[in-house]
Order: C-alpha cells, then structure tokens, then sequence
C-alpha cells in the first residue's frame, strides 16, 4: 500500500507509537493496537528496542495486517531490514541513521520515510535526505527517551515553517497539554504513553482524536 503525501500529512493527525511496557497482564500488543485503531488513530509507528530480531519481524507483520485493514499508514522505528522483511509503509529513523546511509535509496521511492528532528537545521537535512514527514521533538520532554529536552512552541513553529513536508509533534504529549501546540504549525501529534499507557487505551485514542483535530484547526 502506497500513501500520497496529502494522504500521509492527514495520518500525521493522531500517530500512534506503540510501547509494550504499559502492556497489562494477558494483554497481547496487537489486541491493544487494535482497540486503538478502531478508536481513530492515523498512523502506526511500532518502536521495539529490546524484542528479539524475530519477534519483532513476526510481531510487525501482525501490526501491519491490522493497519492494512484499517487502511492507516504503518512504519517500523529504526530498523529498515524488519520495515522490508514484514511489509510495513515504511520506516522511521533518527538523525544518526542519516549520516552515511542514504536511507531513501535503502527503501525505494515508494515507502514512507520518517526521521526526527530537534532544530531547524535537521528539519531541513532531513528533508533533503528524503524524508516524506519529520516527527519533531521532545516537544514536552518524555518518560521514553531520558535524554529528551523540551522545546517551544515558538521553535516548533520554526521547524514546522522550514520545510515543506509534514511534521508530527512528539514528546510527552497528552490530553492535558495537546492543545499548548495550537498554532504551532503541526499536522498532528504523535503519542505514545497517553495511549498505550491509558488504562482504556481505545478510549483514550477517541479523546486525543478529536483533541489533535481542535489542535490542528487552531493552527494559522
């Protein structure tokens, strides 16, 4: 399956990232993700740092088929050999993978390539590198990443404004402080905590949904 790029800057709206320690007894990562793709997410990132090779692959193709089903755009974090082997959209990857690696030659013209960016500066490398959106953060720092630091709303408007291409917000968004980022410039928010970490996962996506919709149409 194959994304336009008006089509992959409207998934940037609520882009889901999945994390496996929230997982609660008996509870299954693609059971989760599929309560939150009822619910409304936009897009799926699965990010595994610690799953086996296999594992991963064989739990990114279920994550996948259920993305496919719900016709959402569905990309693996950092690993461009599991994005090929399982199928996915597409791949997202930081500014280190970046340096040295033509990512876009590595995965063709026709898969999503996401990459982070901090500054204005990477915004733009990462744009000349190919990159289809630019997921900026720590937008509020995060329990994910320790070494994430908070940016402005007025930095984030910067980056947004630097490139062409769509950007997500991330970084210890949730429903308390989605709407701090309106007028910022953004396509959305990426989540992750404040979804898979929610008690209710599905409901919790149904109220960040339409959070980051009054988010996004109180940007301009």
């Amino acid at each position: 399956m194959s994304f336009t790029r008006d089509e992959i800057r409207s998934a940037m709206l609520l882009y889901a990232v999945t994390d496996r320690m929230w997982l609660k007894a008996g509870e299954t990562l693609p059971e989760v993700v599929e309560a939150v793709l009822e619910n409304g997410a936009t897009f799926l990132q699965i990010r595994e740092k610690d799953l086996a090779a296999e594992a991963f692959e064989r739990e990114a193709a279920q994550l996948k088929a259920l993305c496919a089903r719900h016709h959402v755009p569905f990309v693996v974090n950092d690993s461009v050999e599991i994005a090929l082997a399982c199928g996915a959209d597409g791949v997202h990857v930081g500014q280190s993978d970046i340096r040295g690696r033509d990512i876009r030659a590595m995965i063709g013209p026709d898969k999503i390539l996401g990459i982070s960016a901090g500054t204005v500066e990477e915004a733009v490398a990462a744009e000349r590198a190919g990159a289809d959106y630019i997921g900026v953060g720590a937008v509020f720092g995060t329990s994910t990443k320790k070494d994430a630091r908070s940016m402005t709303v007025d930095r984030l408007r910067e980056i947004a404004a630097s490139v062409a291409i769509p950007v997500v917000a991330i970084g210890g968004i949730s429903e308390r402080n989605i709407l701090r980022l309106k007028g910022s410039g953004v396509d959305g928010a990426a989540v992750v905590s404040a979804i898979f970490g929610a008690a209710e996962p599905g409901p919790a996506t149904a109220r960040l949904l339409a959070l980051s919709r009054e988010m996004v149409g109180g940007c301009g």
